[in-house]
């Protein structure tokens, strides 16, 4: 089979691999239907995390079950499945309580931009839908095994609640998803942070009330302008950068709370500053498993679409031309189709 492997900052290529197979009673194989590039795998492919070695990439995806292995009952071949970047056996005590990405038995998916992809803890991991869906539906499918679960998680983390405000910063697919999730939790402001026009204009489709244009200690302001001077309820932080923590941290009012989940990089927080705040901050990888039957059937029943975040559709061959887009800024998110 194909697939991508990076092998230096700006050189992923779309090259034989070797085929998947079932190794441990518990893995599962899918044929790929729909796999994207992630803005958190742009981090190697810009030189901004070591990339190594050449290895596969990818950790978002939907599929078809080609096999499973002896100790999988929970999905079946010919099944159209979804899954998490997260994997997760759904029975150890984290995942009881919740946190299916610190599963006691958690692997990161990382082989997902690829024709076939093996999935470990297949049991816990994947959902099946009712019967196959339209092609209509696969986008919204594909971006609940991440950016829409992850959203979804940053808007849970950060307490909205109805009749709140909140702010969103980041416009990438998780931002945007941000928008959607903290309008269906009944926010009755939401600020999005974003400069860039056709970013703004999905955000505002997606339910955001205002757009803040300015970054840093301007962005800040205008939030505050927005609030009374006081602050937003609820921030979600989406972008993972020390300017981005900041401004999530300096955009929430005394006794509300950001909810973190862009994967940090260089972030450093001043404890004393986070003391006398009174702002309260979680975050962490998705527990995306914990979401999915809820916003699978969102998908389904038309109620939510993100998988409008994806703006450019190309074969998985192209997969390098995806990451040029994103990177260059060109694409929200790039889909790839066998």
């Amino acid at each position: 089979m194909r697939g991508a492997v990076i092998y230096a900052p700006g050189d992923v290529r779309f090259e034989e691999r070797d085929e998947p197979e079932i190794t441990q009673p518990t893995d599962a194989v899918i044929r790929t239907v729909a796999a994207c590039v992630c803005g958190s795998d742009l981090w190697p492919y810009r030189g901004l995390e070591p990339v190594g070695e050449p290895h596969p990439m990818g950790h978002e995806y939907v599929g078809v079950v080609e096999e499973v292995g002896s100790a999988v009952t929970s999905v079946r071949p010919g099944q159209f499945v979804v899954g998490s970047f997260a994997t997760s056996d759904n029975t150890c005590a984290n995942c009881r309580n919740g946190w299916q990405s610190n599963c006691l038995h958690r692997e990161f998916m990382s082989t997902c931009q690829a024709e076939y992809v093996r999935i470990p803890n297949a049991q816990g991991t994947l959902v099946a839908t009712d019967e196959h869906p339209d092609a209509e539906s696969v986008p919204g499918l594909l971006a609940v095994s991440d950016v829409m679960g992850t959203g979804w998680w940053a808007a849970l983390a950060a307490e909205v609640k109805p009749g709140c405000t909140a702010v969103v910063v980041g416009d990438g697919a998780v931002g945007l998803c941000g928008v959607i999730a903290a309008r269906e939790l009944g926010a009755e402001r939401i600020i999005a942070m974003s400069r860039h026009m056709s970013r703004q204009n999905l955000a505002l489709e997606f339910g955001a009330t205002d757009i803040i244009s300015e970054r840093g200690d301007e962005g800040i302001a205008r939030v505050k302008d927005l609030t009374g001077g006081i602050g937003a309820d609820a921030v979600l932080e989406c972008v993972g950068t020390s300017e981005a923590m900041r401004q999530a941290l300096s955009s929430a009012r005394p006794g509300g709370n950001v909810g973190f989940v862009g994967v940090p990089h260089e972030v450093q927080i001043d404890g004393q500053e986070l003391f006398f705040s009174h702002v309260g901050l979680r975050g962490g990888p998705a527990p995306v498993r914990r979401f999915l039957p809820e916003l699978i059937d969102l998908v389904l029943s038309g109620r939510i679409n993100p998988g409008k975040v994806f703006d450019l559709t190309l074969p998985l061959e192209q997969v390098a031309e995806g990451y040029k887009a994103m990177d260059e800024r060109r694409a929200i998110k790039a889909l790839l189709t066998p």
